[in-house]
């Protein structure tokens, strides 16, 4: 079921690089790649890896930027957040927010390294933040 799940996500990616509305679902994929790599799910840390790559050639990133900056996210950050809360929405919260700003930071810093050009921050940015804030809670 998860290889499904993998093959909708690239068909719901693609679509939201033409609706804007559509969050493209960066921090789901933080938070389902924290939980494989908890519980140690070769499986769902690939297929989530798959999704990662999707999501990099379809935003036109560097590839595994996103693998990187989550594996220093799951190994130097979420540990601090838990020992800082138990509030399980106040890590959500906190996790979706530090994916998308920290990811965007993270992105400035290698096009500065590697002389590209900055990505943009938009607005839509904030909107993906509560709408996928929501869909974490419910996972």
């Amino acid at each position: 079921m998860p290889i499904v799940y993998t093959a909708l996500f690239a068909v719901y990616i693609a679509l939201s690089s033409i609706y804007l509305f559509l969050p493209p679902m960066l921090a789901v994929l933080f938070v389902l790649f924290s939980d494989a790599l908890k519980k140690e799910n070769a499986l769902n840390a690939g297929l989530v890896l798959i999704a990662l790559f999707l999501f990099e050639t379809e935003k036109e990133y560097l590839l595994f930027s996103t693998v990187i900056f989550f594996a220093l996210m799951h190994k130097f950050i979420l540990p601090k957040l838990h020992k800082i809360s138990n509030c399980k929405g106040c890590i959500n919260l906190l996790s979706v927010t530090i994916a998308y700003l920290g990811y965007f930071l993270f992105v400035t810093f290698l096009a500065s390294v590697f002389l590209l050009p900055p990505p943009s921050f938009t607005f839509y940015i904030l909107y993906y933040i509560l709408i996928e804030f929501l869909i974490v809670s419910l996972l």
